[in-house]
């Protein structure tokens, strides 16, 4: 397959990525609300991660603890991911402490854990209450799969979650938990299962799905895959990334649910998009220009006409590049209505 290189220009620094965003509408990022109860939010996929808070990249001066940090971050965004969910099951005192600092009118978006979406968890990691169940054989290993565990602490992790939930769906702030399925899953019908089991699983937290395999939109299967969505009122997951790749999705701009649309930019540095062994940070270190951006402007405006909520999410999460980057598109939409 054909992959493409990265100009050095989309990695220009934190300083000159400040720069943009100093040109961005400084409120950008708050929550655009339209016609008939619709609403466009903005955000990254993290908040904390060490290349934005080291330095004065983002965060002022003194804006130093995980308190502060998510203070801040919310007076300028009305989203974010959840991106540590994915490796860790959350406790619901994190969720109440999200919950606590951040304003009524904010989202969050959570990362299903890796037990979840059919992939491995260091075993570590898990609480001490699932490693002491785990079976002799499953607690020696230093991964494990959700398939491996038996069916009752498999059960026991979509609980551990939808609890750790609760605080933030119960406030109105939880937008949905993000389904983001492996490069190896593939189109078929027991995968197809397994997201309607998520979906049934986490019930009224309300889910997204974001394929990693090109293979569910390729000729045989684009239709069927969004006509599968729709039918089962699951949102889309909606991605600028790399192309030419087995796990490229390409840009399609479509709504399967009337309730939520969403869009993840994740960058397109092409040489590292599946080189082995690539750090997740170096994979996504890439600063969007204004032309890559103004390409997804008029898809996102028309998919908002058909849904009640539009996420769009920057997981360029490099230093400054995902908040720049977020302002930026912001700024572009709301002149798009203006």
């Amino acid at each position: 397959m054909t992959r493409q290189s990265t100009p050095t220009t989309h990695d220009p620094g934190p300083a000159d990525a400040l720069a943009r965003a100093e040109q961005a509408d400084p409120d950008a990022g708050k929550a655009l609300h339209l016609p008939r109860g619709r609403e466009i939010r903005f955000g990254t996929a993290s908040w904390t991660d060490p290349t934005i808070t080291r330095g004065a990249v983002f965060y002022p001066p003194g804006v130093d603890s995980a308190e502060e940090r998510l203070r801040y971050y919310a007076s300028r965004f009305s989203l974010v991911e959840v991106d540590s969910t994915y490796y860790a099951l959350p406790a619901r005192r994190m969720a109440e402490l999200w919950n606590a600092r951040t304003p009524t009118d904010f989202t969050f978006n959570v990362k299903a854990h890796a037990l979840m979406t059919g992939q491995p968890t260091e075993v570590q990691r898990l609480p001490r209450e699932l490693r002491d169940a785990l079976p002799s054989e499953l607690a020696e290993k230093d991964r494990i799969y959700g398939k491996d565990l038996p069916p009752e602490l498999y059960d026991e992790v979509w609980t551990i979650f939808r609890d750790a939930m609760e605080p933030l769906h119960s406030s109105g702030k939880l937008g949905a938990v993000l389904l983001q399925y492996p490069r190896w899953f593939h189109p078929g019908h027991d995968n197809r299962v397994s997201i309607l089991d998520a979906r049934e699983r986490l019930g009224d937290l309300g889910s997204a799905v974001e394929f990693r395999n090109a293979s569910w939109f390729n000729e045989r299967n684009s239709e069927r895959t969004l006509d599968f969505l729709e039918r089962n009122d699951i949102p889309f997951v909606m991605v600028d990334e790399p192309q030419g790749f087995r796990s490229s999705v390409p840009p399609v701009a479509a709504v399967t649910s009337p309730r939520l649309a969403m869009v993840r930019f994740h960058g397109r540095r092409a040489s590292d998009w599946e080189r082995p062994g690539v750090p997740v940070v170096e994979r996504f270190r890439y600063l969007y220009d204004r032309a890559e951006l103004e390409e997804w402007v008029p898809r996102i405006t028309s998919v908002a006409e058909k849904a009640a909520a539009t996420h769009v999410i920057m997981n360029n999460c490099y230093s400054n590049y995902g908040t720049t980057n977020a302002l930026e598109i912001a700024t572009m939409i709301r002149e798009a209505y203006a």
